[in-house]
């Protein structure tokens, strides 16, 4: 497993509306592959759209394999669209006070119990990224009431300490800079935990499994949009755009979901399992699936030896959702890899599952008619 790029997949800033940073990384990685796609290009959202179109076998052959031939576009191929959120949650910066501490507002849904005394990096423009801490106000344990120590704080009751006086502050941080929780990817066993793996998870899929599939060399029929999307944290943004543009039959989100194998969390709502496999989305809040296509990357999957799982989220949703009612609407689905501590420092996934993603579309794009 490529652990080196999901790495530095996931330890690179970019939350909703600043993906920059992700994109440009993500597009480095292809071109120094060069033969993945056949066309790549940014959209007046920020989403980067990479396209392969269809390739069939020669009677040529190449040290003993056939050849593959194609790469342009053809009439009447089904269009497949992969949406891949670039986006992490994160904050921009609201207001810096007289005497330098930071105020934000956040950029998608944050549980404010996981941001107590968090590393941050402030990102600027013209003085790079800032190192700081992010707590929250008010009286520290020592002199803090029994009421005190109950609440939990809103994100607006949060501040940032950059160590720094109010015209220090001034002078480097805008409001709007982006702000990003600043903590390293590590291996764990047979797992790997980060900031962000919700959804560099499915960047890093994206680009391995048509690395996979190229490497296979087996044929397609279909044409394949592999989009990495802008703003999905903040309501499926990139994904509605990008969809009205290519007009998909068929979209897969492409995604992590929860993994609740986890103590205090009764087993009915568990969603995954760690290591049980990638999960086949049937319904979530923003789409029920296509379940012919359902059906069809679960027989894949068997007839593969890829380890899979169904799933069924009650709340939350994907970018397919979005991609699923553009345009004259396609046949959904998702396909997601479990998450424990979602939406935190410390999500972690199972590495088995994170292959059984990338190897099921590899294995599945070339059935598609």
């Amino acid at each position: 497993m490529n652990t080196d790029l999901l790495c530095r997949l996931c330890e690179m800033p970019g939350i909703s509306g600043r993906e920059e940073r992700v994109r440009d990384l993500i597009h480095e990685e292809i071109e120094a592959t060069g033969d993945l796609f056949d066309d790549v290009f940014v959209d007046r959202m920020g989403s980067l759209h990479c396209v392969r179109y269809p390739r069939k076998r020669s009677a040529a052959k190449s040290k003993g394999k056939a050849k593959l031939t194609g790469g342009k576009p053809v009439a009447g191929a089904t269009r497949v669209m992969l949406a891949c959120h670039m986006d992490e949650i994160g904050f921009y910066v609201s207001h810096i006070d007289d005497n330098g501490f930071i105020r934000v507002n956040a950029a998608g849904g944050f549980d404010t119990r996981n941001l107590f005394s968090r590393r941050i990096r402030v990102c600027t423009k013209k003085h790079g990224d800032l190192p700081g801490v992010m707590n929250p106000g008010g009286r520290p344990i020592h002199i803090a009431s029994p009421e005190d120590r109950k609440k939990v704080p809103e994100v607006k009751e949060f501040l940032i300490d950059i160590g720094m006086g109010g015209k220090e502050v001034r002078k480097r941080v805008r409001v709007g800079d982006m702000v990003v929780m600043d903590e390293p990817f590590v291996e764990v066993g047979d797992k790997v935990v980060s900031k962000a793996l919700d959804n560099r998870i499915a960047c890093w899929v994206g680009i391995e499994s048509i690395r996979q599939l190229n490497k296979s060399g087996k044929p397609h029929r279909c044409e394949i949009h592999v989009v990495f999307t802008v703003q999905e944290e903040v309501g499926l943004r990139g994904a509605m755009t990008s969809a009205n543009r290519i007009c998909p039959d068929i979209v897969l989100g492409v995604d992590t979901t929860l993994s609740c194998d986890t103590p205090g969390v009764p087993k009915e709502e568990t969603v995954t399992v760690q290591g049980e496999g990638v999960a086949l989305g049937v319904m979530d809040s923003s789409m029920i699936a296509d379940h012919r296509l359902v059906d069809e990357l679960e027989a894949t999957a068997q007839k593969s030896n890829i380890p899979c799982q169904r799933s069924i989220l009650s709340r939350g949703g994907q970018d397919g959702g979005a991609a699923q009612r553009a345009q004259h609407g396609a046949r959904a689905g998702a396909l997601a890899v479990g998450v424990r501590y979602i939406h935190t420092v410390t999500e972690m996934s199972a590495k088995k599952d994170i292959e059984a993603m990338r190897d099921l579309l590899a294995a599945w794009l070339p059935t598609v008619k």
